[in-house]
C-alpha cells in the first residue's frame, strides 16, 4: 500500500511514519493488489487532541475513517480498528460488486461465529421541497432535530443537502 503522511499543525517524526505504515499494512491482506492502492493519512492536534483521519479511494469505493485521542498512537490503532471493521461488516456488498470492484480480496476474512446483523433499508420517505436559503434550512433541520436536511437551494437553483460536521460547524452538498 502506497502510504502518503502529512501534519497539520503537528511535526510527523519517522517513528510516527514507521507507526502509521506498520499499522495501516495489516490491511494490504484484503486487497489483491496492495501495490496500486493508496491510502492519504493527515494527522491533527487540537487542544491535547491528536486526530487521526485515513482515506483509501479504491476502484468503486472508499474507506475512510478518522479517530481522535489523547493520544496519537492510541488514535493510529482505533482508526485502523475501524477501517478492518468496515471492511468485515461490509464484507456482503462489497463481495456482491466483486465484478466491478477488483481491488478487494475476502480470502482473510473469516466466517464469525455472531454475524453482525446486515443493515437495510427500513424506510422510505418522500418529502416535499421549497426553495429556502441555508439559514432555513439549518433552521428546520435543528427543529427536526436531525443531523442533516434536503432542501431545495433558492440561490442555487438545486438540491443540496445540509449537515452538521463533527466540529459543530454545517456543510452543504449540492447536485447540479
Amino acid at each position: 500500500m502506497n502510504i502518503n503522511i502529512r501534519g497539520d499543525k503537528i511535526a510527523v517524526t519517522d517513528a510516527i511514519k514507521a507507526y502509521i505504515k506498520e499499522k495501516l499494512a495489516k490491511l494490504d491482506k484484503y486487497f489483491e493488489d496492495p501495490s496500486t492502492v493508496d491510502a492519504h493519512v493527515l494527522i491533527r492536534s487540537k487542544n491535547n487532541q491528536d486526530t487521526i483521519e485515513v482515506t483509501i479511494p479504491a476502484k468503486g469505493f472508499t474507506l475512510r475513517a478518522e479517530e481522535s485521542n489523547d493520544d496519537l498512537y492510541a488514535s493510529i490503532d482505533l482508526v485502523v480498528d475501524v477501517l478492518e471493521r468496515q471492511i468485515r461488516k461490509n464484507r456482503t456488498r462489497l463481495n456482491s460488486r466483486k465484478n466491478e470492484v477488483a481491488d478487494i480480496s475476502f480470502a482473510f476474512i473469516e466466517e464469525e461465529a455472531n454475524e453482525e446483523e446486515v443493515s437495510q433499508i427500513v424506510k422510505r420517505k418522500n418529502i416535499e421541497t421549497k426553495p429556502m436559503s441555508e439559514e432555513e434550512a439549518i433552521l428546520q433541520m435543528e427543529l427536526l432535530g436531525h443531523s442533516f436536511f434536503v432542501y431545495k437551494d433558492a440561490d442555487e437553483e438545486c438540491m443540496a443537502v445540509i449537515y452538521k460536521r463533527k466540529d459543530n460547524n454545517y456543510g452543504v452538498i449540492y447536485s447540479r
